[in-house]
């Protein structure tokens, strides 16, 4: 039964993941807490798993059609690695339900990023023919790599949900872009997560491996698939899902444990 479970939610997730640019992995741990029953030691480094394999064959197409701005790519990673340590440092010193009631806290703010509006860009970073304006765009873009890579060693999150918003909002990058940015950004800070949280933890390789396959399976088709659906109508059900599994973790966290 829970093999069973790790495959569903898992394409779910995937499918999310490909077509949101992210957004999907916020769940990725509330499953594996709640439905598959783990701990978040256990959850964490499992998500990172499938949030990164899933990230990565979702990235494909992106970079194919050459969709993806390495530069502010490079920039992320380089200021997230660091910080994705950091985070995970400060996890392992903080009670379960603690974890959880932050995790609440971030899962309301991307339900609330989702939910905003996202048809404008910001002022562009690049210059016509002389490449990214980084006066403009490092410091904007070093603070959001800072924060995404803690929540990444924090909670197990890729982060898509900042990062988008940032990539388009605050540096003008148009959303194809972004969201294959997005990926590869998520793929290095999921990998660095994983390495500072392996030691010590037992993880189920099995369903990992479920999870991870359906994922992956998922955001692949999504990315393939992705331009047949509305996904302006997706981001607000999606929103309204996640606000919905935030109050349940809360009501864990303070009430039930």
């Amino acid at each position: 039964m829970t093999l069973m479970l790790a495959l569903g939610f898992g394409a779910v997730i995937g499918v999310l993941l490909g077509l949101l640019g992210g957004g999907g992995s916020i769940l990725a741990v509330p499953v594996l807490v709640f439905a598959l029953e783990m701990g978040m030691e256990q959850a964490i480094p499992i998500s990172l798993i499938v949030v990164g394999a899933a990230s990565a064959m979702g990235a494909i197409p992106k970079l194919r059609a050459k969709q993806v701005e390495w530069r502010l790519a490079g920039v992320f990673a380089a200021t997230g690695i660091p910080a994705t340590f950091a985070g995970s440092a400060v996890g392992l010193l903080l009670p379960e339900s603690v974890l959880l009631a932050g995790f609440a806290a971030v899962m309301i703010a991307a339900g609330a990023r989702t939910l905003a509006d996202r048809g404008s860009t910001g002022t562009a970073c690049s210059t016509a023919g002389s490449g990214i304006n980084w006066r403009r765009c490092a410091p904007r873009a070093i603070p959001a790599g800072l924060a995404v890579g803690f929540m990444t060693g924090l909670f197990g999150v890729g982060g898509g949900f900042l990062i988008i918003p940032v990539l388009v909002l605050m540096l003008g990058i148009e959303m194809s872009v972004a969201v294959g940015t997005s990926l590869v950004i998520i793929v290095a800070n999921s990998a660095a997560g994983l390495v500072s949280h392996l030691s010590g933890t037992s993880v189920d390789w099995a369903i990992t491996a479920a999870f991870a396959g359906t994922a992956i399976v998922g955001s692949v088709l999504a990315g393939h698939f992705g331009t047949r659906v509305n996904t302006a109508r997706l981001q607000h059900w999606f929103a309204y899902l996640v606000f919905a599994v935030a109050a349940y973790v809360l009501v864990d966290a303070f009430f039930l444990r």
